[in-house]
C-alpha cells in the first residue's frame, strides 16, 4: 500500500474513535512521524515486581496506536506481558502492520499473584490501517522478543529457556504470518535464557543477549528451501552483569547493550541492584569474527530501555530505579530517570552527558522521533491514585546554547494508555 494511503487510513482510524466533542492530548506540534505504537500489560500494578500481586485490575491488555497529526488514540485488546525486555512489539517497515509476542497470558478471573499467570503462546499479528487482530500463531512457550528482519519477510522471536527451541523464525509474506521453525543460537545450551534477539542492520546476522550469562552471542543467519540455520560468528563477548537489550549502530559495526547489573548476589534480584551501564561492542563482520567491548558508560538504576537516535549518535536509557518499590518500603524512589549517553559510530566511544530524573512509573521503553530532536517515553502508572492508566510522555533533546551540553527536557505533552504500557515503536 503506498505511504500516502496508509496515512489517510491510519488518521481516519484514529480520528473515529474519538468522539468529535473530545479534546485529544497532543504530542509536540514538530514530533516527527505518523503514529506511535505502545503495549501494555494491564494486569499488574507495578509493586508486583517486589510482592507478586497484581493488585486492583484496570482493563485489558492493549496495543494503542497514537495518530501523532491528532493525537487520536485507538486501543485494540492483544494479550501481552511486560515480563521481559521491552522489545516485544515490532512493525512492519510500510507500518501497516504490527506484531506482539505473548510473555505471559492475560490473568484470569481467579488470578491475584504474578505466578497465577500461564506463559504466552502467541504471535498476534494487528492491521494498523483499522485496527484490529488479523491472525495469531501459536510459536512456542513463553515469547520473550520479537524483531522483524530489515527486508520485512521474517520475524525472530526468542524463546524462554521452558520451551527449549532458542529462536522462532516465522515468516511474513502479503500480510500473513507463515509456519514457525527452531534454531538453536550456536554454542548456546538450551537452558540458557535469550533476553533479546535483534537482526543485524544488514539482515545477515543475529545478536543475542544471554542476560544471565552476562554475554552477547552473534550468529550467521542462512535460508535455504524455507529452513533457517545458524552459524556460530565469533565468541560470545563477556559484556557485563545481566545484559537485557541489544541496539545496532546505524552501520552494524558495534552493538549497544544495557547492563542491568540485577543477579542473584543482588537483594531482591532486581529491588537493590547499583548503577547500570551501556557498553559498546565492536562487531567484527569479516571472517576474522573478532568481537570485543570497545567503552562502558554509566546510567541510572535498572536501564531497561534502550534506543539509539537516528543521528547515529544519542543514546537514551529508560531507568526504572526503584520506583516500583510499594508505598512504605523505605527503599522507595518517588522518581524514575533517563539517562542521556554520547556514541561516536567510528570508535564505538560512548560519552555521558547527564542524568534526569522525573515523576514517573517503571518507565520500561523509548522511542526518538524522526527528527532526533523528541522523545517518547513509557509511563507505566503514577504515584497520584487518582490518575488512571498509563501514558506517553514526551521529552525535547536539547543543548545548552552557551556550552553546548546536551540535556533532555521533559515537555507538557503527555498521552493517556492503558496502565502498563511497556514497549514503543515509532512509524516513521
Amino acid at each position: 500500500m503506498p505511504l500516502h494511503s496508509l496515512s489517510l487510513l491510519l488518521g481516519l482510524a484514529l480520528t473515529a474513535a474519538a468522539t468529535p466533542a473530545e479534546a485529544a492530548p497532543a504530542p509536540p506540534p514538530d514530533f516527527q512521524g505518523r503514529a506511535l505504537v505502545v503495549i501494555s500489560d494491564a494486569d499488574q500494578v507495578p509493586s508486583a515486581y517486589v510482592d507478586g500481586l497484581l493488585g486492583p485490575r484496570e482493563g485489558h491488555d492493549a496495543l494503542s496506536t497514537i495518530a501523532l497529526a491528532t493525537g487520536r488514540t485507538h486501543h485494540t485488546e492483544v494479550s501481552n506481558s511486560v515480563a521481559g525486555a521491552p522489545a516485544a512489539l515490532a512493525v512492519s517497515p510500510d507500518g501497516h502492520y504490527a506484531f506482539v509476542a505473548e510473555t505471559f497470558g492475560q490473568a484470569g478471573p481467579a488470578a491475584t499473584r504474578s505466578s497465577d499467570l500461564a506463559p504466552g503462546t502467541t504471535l498476534s499479528l494487528v492491521d494498523l490501517t483499522a485496527p484490529r487482530i488479523v491472525q495469531q500463531v501459536q510459536v512456542g512457550k513463553r515469547l520473550e522478543t520479537a524483531d522483524l528482519d530489515p527486508a520485512g519477510d521474517l520475524l525472530a522471536v526468542g524463546l524462554n529457556p521452558a520451551d527449549g527451541r532458542g529462536v522462532a523464525f516465522v515468516p511474513f509474506h502479503d500480510g500473513r504470518l507463515g509456519t514457525p521453525t527452531y534454531a538453536q543460537l550456536p554454542g548456546v545450551a538450551p537452558g540458557t535464557r535469550i533476553c533479546d534477539v535483534t537482526w543485524h542492520p544488514s539482515g545477515e546476522f543475529l545478536g543475542a543477549t544471554l542476560c544471565d550469562a552476562g554475554q552477547v552471542v552473534f550468529a550467521r543467519v542462512q535460508r535455504q528451501a524455507g529452513a533457517v540455520t545458524l552459524q556460530p560468528w565469533g565468541p560470545q563477548p563477556a559484556v557485563g552483569k545481566y545484559p537485557f537489550k541489544l541496539v545496532w549502530a546505524r552501520d552494524g559495526h558495534h552493538a549497544l547493550v544495557n547492563n542491568l547489573q540485577w543477579g542473584p548476589d543482588v537483594e531482591g534480584f532486581w529491588t537493590e541492584a547499583p548503577q547500570g551501564e551501556v557498553a559498546s561492542v565492536r562487531f567484527d563482520e569479516s571472517p576474522a569474527q573478532h568481537h570485543e567491548v570497545v567503552d562502558r558508560a554509566p546510567t541510572g538504576v535498572s536501564p531497561e530501555g534502550l534506543v539509539l537516535g537516528p543521528d547515529g549518535r544519542s543514546v537514551v536509557t529508560t531507568n526504572l530505579e526503584r520506583s516500583y518499590v510499594p508505598a512504605g518500603d523505605p527503599r522507595k524512589t518517588w522518581y524514575s530517570s533517563l539517562s542521556l549517553l554520547t556514541f561516536d559510530p567510528g570508535t564505538g566511544r560512548l560519552g555521558h552527558a547527564g542524568e534526569f530524573p522525573f515523576d514517573g512509573v517503571l518507565p520500561e521503553s523509548a522511542v526518538f522521533d524522526a527528527s532526533g530532536r523528541y522523545l517518547a517515553v513509557t509511563d507505566f502508572d503514577h504515584f497520584d491514585d487518582r490518575v488512571p492508566g498509563g501514558s506517553v510522555d514526551f521529552w525535547r533533546v536539547t543543548a545548552d546554547p552557551l556550552d553546548s551540553r546536551p540535556v533532555l527536557v521533559r515537555t507538557g505533552a503527555s498521552i493517556p494508555v492503558q496502565r502498563g504500557p511497556h514497549t514503543i515503536v515509532l512509524v516513521p
